[in-house]
């Protein structure tokens, strides 16, 4: 396995691994991006390709290729293993089958399911009905073939007894969200049937889960337009995104990402060449979803469908991205049509024209508040009021704060002192602040300063950047001064001297490329000296308590002896 191990690594490299998941910028001979694993503004997460490795200097958490994966998709080793095993084009041992994971057979159950619907999609009677739908809808079959849609039997078990004959069991299929335990008798029914199937994808393309619609006419009373997978081991609806797996680079590469409600919505952006784009399929916005499309860029369009549900999801995004730090638009339904895909489907430069004059958080405001009420009446002019002025409110900008205050007095018709007193009185409006969203939406407190490193602390890590940036500074650094480092730090010298290489000074070293220049002499000798005055103030309070606590005699002239030698060394360092 091992051999596998280094087969896998000398295929891959770092950078393209953690480019997929991360935006990068090119910094000196390393590439630096914003953390994904803590809530940062600054970029502290660093790559270095020519060691295969990247660490973040402000979480500290760092390794290789398998520990990124492992920790971003938060996964254990050996499905990390499978996962850049596909990448690299490694074919793994096989695997005794009693140590085959419980996520693994998920994943496999999943990606034969697909199977089984695309088989489905094409050669059943039904099936061929539900691609012509699709096709009518304007989907084409290259996308068809892309996106891996099919078609689920309208019968109670086809899914299940194909699978038992795979070899799994109707437990491990109930668990993996496509068949459901019958409250009647033992025999679990097939969940999805009669329907058009979505998978769901994760970053790296694996089917973890599914979406059914219905499209027949006598299913048109059916309660549930779509039904998805529930919780499961591989599918939480919190974490994922519809089509992040196809959209990622392109989200990256363009700096923006387009928000869509629907899964047909995702799919007709990319046929039209928007591959920027994703949707929230099933479920709400959540601040998992913000977290991860932070990797990759923090702008936002929004393009959620403007019926009155829409509109409300509209607003809760905007709220929860603005939290996040989202630079955020949205864009306009164009000529009556009820989302994306019927837009592109008419005529896909009317959905290029709307993107392109996607509106401001604020004019999306006023557009809709002055679109349902009347500002000629009292009434209409409060509930406008109650619309627009919370977004205001939670603007930071105070220049941009009172443009918006003016203009919401000129369309109202009223003192603009009138509209500043009802926004000072108004409570409970979050207001941007400092404060840090941690990866579960939390608000985090900002770190106290008795968090902060010592400076004796600094000055020893400095010393070591300073050396592993230009070596010849070991010269230096005389061996009395070795002294006065901590242990650890007495070690990691040690380690440069004999030209010992390991994970922390690797570390050490990339914080060396990223922080100093080529030339550290004077900065050396400088931060040793802050070091040996530090060491000197030390020994001389140490002194100074030990001569409050003895009487006069020969042990106290001793100490005051020591002391002043101290500070005559001290103050000839001046």
């Amino acid at each position: 396995m091992d051999s596998q191990i280094e087969e896998i690594k000398n295929k891959l490299n770092v950078l393209d691994i953690v480019g997929g998941y991360v935006k990068l910028s090119k910094t000196g001979v390393n590439w630096r991006g914003v953390c994904p694993f803590h809530s940062e503004k600054g970029p502290s997460f660093f790559v270095s390709p020519a060691r295969q490795m990247w660490h973040c200097f402000g979480c500290g958490v760092g390794g290789d290729i398998f520990e990124f994966i492992k920790k971003i998709e938060g996964i254990e080793f050996g499905d990390a293993l499978r996962i850049l095993a596909s990448k690299a084009g490694v074919e793994l041992k096989r695997e005794n089958p009693q140590l085959i994971s419980d996520r693994k057979k998920l994943y496999e159950i999943c990606d034969l399911s697909c199977s089984f619907f695309e088989k489905q999609l094409e050669s059943s009677e039904w099936g061929k009905k539900a691609k012509e739908y699709l096709l009518k809808r304007g989907i084409k079959d290259e996308t068809i073939k892309k996106w891996r849609l099919g078609y689920s039997p309208d019968t109670w078990q086809s899914l299940s007894d194909f699978l038992v004959g795979r070899g799994y069991t109707r437990d491990e299929i109930i668990k993996g969200g496509l068949a459901v335990q019958s409250e009647k008798n033992n025999n679990p029914y097939d969940r999805f049937r009669g329907r058009i199937i979505f998978p769901i994808f994760d970053l790296n393309s694996q089917v973890i889960g599914f979406s059914a619609r219905i499209f027949k006419d006598d299913q048109k009373g059916t309660p549930a337009k779509y039904i998805n997978t529930p919780q499961t081991l591989l599918y939480d609806k919190s974490n994922v995104l519809y089509g992040i797996n196809f959209a990622k680079l392109p989200i990256r590469k363009m700096d923006c990402c387009v928000l869509t409600e629907g899964n047909t919505d995702a799919i007709m952006c990319h046929q039209a060449g928007f591959e920027n784009t994703v949707a929230v399929s099933g479920t709400a916005l959540t601040p998992m979803h913000l977290n991860l499309l932070k990797r990759y860029s923090n702008n936002l369009l929004l393009a959620f469908d403007m019926d009155s549900a829409g509109e409300t999801a509209t607003k809760r995004g905007i709220n929860l991205a603005e939290s996040q730090g989202f630079n955020i638009k949205v864009i306009d339904t164009y000529s009556g049509a009820k989302d994306p895909a019927e837009i592109i489907l008419d005529n896909p430069k009317n959905w290029e024209a709307s993107v392109g004059s996607a509106r401001t958080i604020m004019d999306f405001y006023f557009d809709s508040a002055f679109a349902k009420f009347d500002k000629k009446t009292p009434e209409g002019k409060k509930e406008i009021g109650k619309i627009i002025l919370p977004a205001i409110k939670r603007l930071v900008n105070k220049i941009e704060q009172s443009f918006w205050i003016q203009k919401l007095a000129d369309m109202l018709g009223v003192n603009e002192s009138a509209v500043r007193e009802e926004l000072s009185s108004l409570r409970g409006v979050s207001v941007a602040s400092n404060e840090a969203i941690s990866t579960n939406g939390i608000v985090a407190s900002p770190a106290s300063r008795n968090d902060v490193t010592s400076r004796k602390e600094l000055l020893e890590k400095k010393i070591i950047y300073l050396i592993l940036k230009n070596p010849e500074g070991l010269n230096l650094l005389k061996e009395e001064n070795c002294g006065l480092f901590s242990e650890q730090n007495r070690k990691f010298i040690d380690d440069i001297k004999k030209g010992e290489n390991n994970d922390a000074l690797s570390v050490f070293l990339l914080k060396a490329e990223t922080e100093f220049g080529e030339d550290g002499q004077e900065e050396l000798e400088l931060c040793i000296n802050h070091l040996k005055d530090i060491e000197l103030r030390n020994i001389m309070q140490g002194l100074s308590k030990e001569m409050k606590n003895e009487t006069v005699g020969e042990k106290e002239e001793k100490l005051k002896e020591e002391f002043n030698k101290k500070a005559k060394e001290l103050h000839g360092k001046k």
